[in-house]
């Protein structure tokens, strides 16, 4: 009864401190500016089946998209175990569905087993490969001190708690086949059988706490897992489902223009009708977090700071400062600094600092291409390019910081058509240099 007791607090406690940290996320996705993204619904639920939950993406490198697939997996269906030891704990009974499932329950765990051990053995070749093989978007700067911890703890995170499974069933064996009445047979475990040999000398009632001391890990574990991983860049595993529900839809290159702009030109052009109303007040682009729509703010939380997207960057490549993974972690860290300082301050109004210029520089925006290679990359569909379009727009149209050469570009574009300075008129003349 003490242990249920015990279980029971801990299951609430750790319940309340996970539902606390995601109201904190869902209410910081809300801060940015509204969007409609309701369209086209039987084409989202198509692209989120492919893209989060089939990782369609991820096997545009096979071997990779593999292991993935090992860890994904394994973390998805060992947790259907979860409910049935969150069960136990809470009635003190132990393998509750055993008999319901009968012979089908040793199919089921020892399916489990064989997971939960290629997660352990793809953790490791992960850490190596991210650790020892220089791989230079797990070695860039943008993700020297949490990042890169964060990357590793995870993965240390994921072989403790299978391995804890792996024990607490080698233990489990070995009492079932002493016939301890609190141990039903199950029938021989396919990988954790080959532990119990090293647990043979032991008294029952040293196999009974070992047995035990695992099972409050792995379940401990679990739900502390489940709590770090809301401030951790595994929180993709579920940002993932709603991200690439909401993607854009429409083709990678095509730029959204800013209604009001175009409203203007139109009127201009005699396209459309002056409504006689003027337009209310507002900004162009984005300066701080909260000027970008909710949908970005939802990508920079989906982020698993892969680096696949920064790793095909031209600017990048080229060795300019734009590096497309960290614009979305500036996001991340921005929106949620504001949100830390809302919850201290519900008054708050400002820290005087902003998205642009004290996390993300001009260079960093200026140098992008808008070639798409990152939103073409991204294996969950984010699209770090809106984001620096919106802050360049900001820092051309309403902080007017334009390059010298731009605002030429501009000025021919006003005055010619084309970026060059020239008339129309003068256009063809190379034609008849050429005859």
């Amino acid at each position: 009864m003490i242990s249920q007791i015990l279980f029971s607090i801990l299951l609430i406690f750790m319940g309340f401190l996970i539902f606390r940290r995601l109201r904190a996320i869902i209410r910081n996705i809300q801060l940015g500016r509204d969007t409609d993204i309701s369209d086209r619904k039987a084409e989202r639920w198509k692209n989120m089946l492919w893209m989060a939950l089939g990782q369609k993406k991820m096997f545009d490198r096979p071997l990779v998209g593999i292991m993935h697939l090992v860890i994904y997996a394994g973390f998805f269906l060992i947790n259907i175990e979860v409910l049935e030891i969150v069960l136990d704990g809470l009635l003190g009974t132990h393998r509750l569905f055993l008999k319901p499932l009968g012979g089908f329950y040793s199919l089921v765990i020892n399916f489990f087993e064989l997971l939960a051990f290629g997660v352990v053995l793809v953790c490791v070749v992960f850490l190596a490969r991210r650790n020892m093989a220089s791989i230079p978007r797990f070695t860039s700067s943008d993700l020297n001190r949490f990042p890169r911890l964060d990357a590793n703890l995870i993965l240390v995170f994921e072989i403790i708690l299978m391995a804890a499974f792996l024990g607490m069933n080698a233990a489990d064996h070995v009492l079932q086949s002493r016939g301890n009445h609190h141990y039903p047979h199950t029938g021989p475990f396919v990988v954790s059988s080959f532990f119990s040999p090293f647990l043979e000398n032991w008294s029952d009632a040293g196999l009974v706490a070992f047995e035990r001391s695992l099972w409050w890990v792995h379940i401990a574990g679990i739900l502390g897992f489940a709590l770090y991983v809301t401030y951790s860049k595994h929180l993709h595993i579920g940002m993932a489902f709603p991200n690439t529900w909401y993607a854009r839809l429409n083709p990678k290159g095509e730029i959204h223009n800013m209604e009001s702009v175009s409203t203007e030109v139109k009127i201009a052009l005699g396209l459309a009708q002056d409504s006689g109303t003027p337009p209310a007040a507002g900004t162009f682009g984005a300066k701080d977090a909260t000027d970008l729509t909710w949908k970005h703010i939802m990508d920079a939380y989906s982020c698993s700071e892969c680096g696949r997207c920064t790793s095909v960057c031209p600017a990048n490549l080229t060795g300019k400062k734009l590096s497309p993974r960290k614009i979305i972690m500036d996001v991340r860290d921005r929106i949620t600094e504001i949100g830390e300082a809302m919850d201290k301050n519900p008054e708050w109004k400002g820290d005087g600092k902003s998205l642009l210029g004290d996390y993300t520089t001009k260079e960093e925006i200026l140098a992008c291409t808008s070639c798409n290679a990152c939103v073409e990359a991204c294996p969950i569909q984010i699209n770090p390019l809106d984001i620096i379009l919106e802050m360049r727009r900001y820092s051309i149209m309403e902080a007017t910081q334009a390059p010298a050469s731009w605002n030429s570009m501009f000025a021919n574009l006003e005055n010619n058509g084309a970026p060059w300075a020239m008339p129309a008129s003068e256009r063809g003349k190379w034609m008849e240099k050429a005859e």
